[in-house]
């Protein structure tokens, strides 16, 4: 059966995303199977991830995030900055919103020139190894530091660890950091369900920031560069591994619209 799609494209630091307006339930039988071709870069219409933006009777809205892969994840945050300036595009929020994700209830904000700040969850636990670290930012994030992160073959490497004994089954997101200057980073991120290298990933680059800031109190703010932009990380670190007030910060917007059916 033949689906007719009207689709938003929107993009948050380059990394971009289909967005669905499903709160008639007009997208409701969407397969996982159309969902991967929607977002094939060659036959489709390209996308890191599609999201439909449904009603919500608590809430401004609901968000539903599906990697490129077809299959739905878990919290994507330049998807959730995104899909606040679709909200604010359709009439729904003027400069807020409180909106329900797979992992929880966000908060947003949103000005004139769609600089958006986004709420993440709490962070309450980090493993720490020698060189690396995992975390769970609403999305779970593997953060390597290295040098000279431009010439890595993210794929590659990124692969590498996805696939390694300990996280082939359930999959992780593989962070690269550098360490630019005292707080400002630089990360490239290799997704699981993308299963390549994104222009940018803000779950990813708010597990970096945490990460950076481990033994630093108080009120902290971390510029990270990515190939798609810069974003900032605010947060309140209170000692031990209590990341609280997280905000993922950065300009999110339109990039086209357009039919397609499938």
């Amino acid at each position: 059966m033949i689906m007719n799609i009207h689709f938003n494209k929107f993009q948050g630091t380059g990394n971009d995303f289909i967005i669905l307006d499903n709160r008639n339930l007009t997208y409701s039988s969407i397969t996982n199977s159309q969902i991967k071709a929607l977002c094939d870069r060659h036959f489709g219409i390209g996308a890191d991830g599609l999201m439909l933006l449904n009603d919500s009777t608590e809430f401004d809205f609901e968000m539903k995030y599906y990697n490129s892969d077809g299959n739905e994840s878990t919290m994507c945050g330049n998807g959730g900055r995104c899909i606040t300036a679709f909200a604010k595009q359709l009439g729904m929020i003027t400069n807020k919103a409180v909106f329900k994700a797979i992992d929880g209830i966000h908060e947003s904000l949103i000005d004139e020139n769609n600089f958006i700040e986004l709420k993440m969850n709490d962070v309450h636990a980090m493993i720490i190894r020698e060189e690396s670290f995992e975390l769970n930012t609403g999305s779970p994030h593997y953060v390597h530091y290295i040098d000279e992160v431009k010439n890595l073959d993210i794929k590659k490497e990124g692969a590498l660890i996805r696939y390694s004994p300990l996280y082939k089954d359930e999959g992780i997101n593989v962070n690269f950091v550098e360490v630019l200057n005292n707080n400002e980073l630089f990360v490239r991120t290799y997704e699981r369900g993308v299963e390549d290298e994104t222009l940018s990933c803000g779950t990813g680059v708010t597990a970096s920031a945490l990460t950076f800031i481990k033994d630093l109190f108080g009120e902290q703010a971390v510029s990270v560069k990515t190939l798609g932009g810069e974003l900032i990380v605010k947060c309140n670190h209170s000692g031990d591994q209590d990341y609280t007030d997280i905000w993922l910060c950065g300009h999110a917007g339109f990039v086209f619209t357009g039919e397609i059916s499938i």
